[in-house]
């Protein structure tokens, strides 16, 4: 999709940077596993819930004799393509279906990096008379299945599962949290260990985009991702496959501008937002250099990257400071995913 960021930079303006006011902010408790409100449907039944309460869902355990699953009507089949379809279903199940190898070997292999592991297999799915793919043998499964061929496409939920020798039923993150307002407040410093470069998403609707942007994040070292409304589920099957593992690899918030306000002002952040140039004047956009980039490496900050189609809300250009990417004739605009890695690119943390 093109977006209508093409000259974005983060905004780093010759004049003083805008402060949000310093108010104390009330969190509530902060939530894993909670309805993801902000997203749609991935394909049959559920739809949105914006209710906030959890739908009624029916818990899946495989009798311990259960080696092989043959049939696409099975239950948990039926279970599992739920949750790969279903934003709100997968949510309160805490559960989501990672297709491929690749991404279940990387996601082992981060795994093995950490002190405690953030998350674990529940089930590995793998076809009949198939050895365990190299670099799967260590992911830990709770328990391995033996699945037909039509069993493991119904799953994958593509064409052609050729390319395809595992698929993994894996836990939300520990990493992975939903700010909700509550009599509780909460310390943001739990949200991101390392809080000096924060990715902020406003409405990215794409699960590609999405997932691409994840993968960037974590390629160029940024300390986590915030998710404002608007955004599609880190979770969904098309964005795991774009980011190719990245959503538990990176620590990610889902949450409004009151919880991102309290992050900002905990840390004394500084808000930047991809804007292509403002021709008229009538707001003052800084353009993406290795200059300004090396001006702003020891300062924290969050960049802000809006919707594909509308770009950045009111309330973020208020909010922020404004930068574009330079670009050469008249290009108005590039792709989120591709304008968000040169950001990510030229702002990484160089620590």
């Amino acid at each position: 999709m093109q977006s209508a960021y093409t000259s974005w930079v983060p905004l780093v303006s010759p004049s003083p940077p805008l402060k949000l006011p310093i108010t104390k902010v009330k969190l509530a408790t902060v939530q894993r596993n909670s309805n993801y409100a902000r997203d749609r449907d991935d394909g049959d039944g559920g739809g949105t819930n914006t209710s906030g309460d959890s739908p009624t869902v029916e818990n899946f355990t495989l009798p311990a004799h259960v080696k092989s699953i043959t049939s696409t009507s099975n239950p948990f089949v039926r279970h599992c393509v739920k949750l790969s379809r279903s934003s709100p279903y997968r949510h309160s199940h805490g559960s989501t279906l990672v297709v491929g190898t690749t991404p279940i070997r990387e996601i082992s292999k981060y795994q093995q990096s950490l002190p405690e592991r953030t998350t674990h297999v529940d089930y590995l799915f793998l076809l009949d008379n198939v050895d365990v793919p190299a670099g799967l043998e260590s992911s830990s499964p709770a328990r391995t299945l033996r699945v037909s061929s039509l069993v493991m496409k119904k799953l994958s939920q593509v064409q052609s599962t050729e390319s395809i020798e595992a698929i993994a039923l894996m836990r939300f993150p520990t990493s992975y949290f939903v700010a909700v307002d509550g009599p509780t407040a909460v310390d943001c410093s739990k949200w991101f260990p390392s809080p000096h470069r924060i990715l902020v998403l406003e409405g990215i609707q794409d699960p590609g985009n999405l997932g691409t942007l994840l993968r960037s994040a974590v390629a160029f070292k940024w300390g986590g991702v915030f998710l404002l409304p608007g955004c599609c589920d880190p979770f969904n099957g098309k964005a795991l496959r774009a980011s190719r593992g990245a959503s538990f690899q990176v620590p990610i918030v889902s949450g409004t501008w009151h919880h991102l306000q309290a992050l900002i002002n905990e840390f004394d952040m500084r808000l930047l937002a991809g804007h292509p140039d403002i021709i008229d004047g009538s707001r003052s956009v800084s353009r993406l250099s290795p200059g300004l980039a090396d001006s702003l490496s020891d300062t924290p900050l969050c960049l802000v990257l809006g919707n594909e189609a509308q770009g950045l809300t009111e309330e973020s250009q208020r909010a922020c400071e404004l930068v574009s990417i330079p670009m050469a004739r008249d290009f108005e605009s590039l792709n989120v995913a591709v304008a968000g890695g040169i950001f990510l690119y030229m702002l990484q943390p160089h620590l």
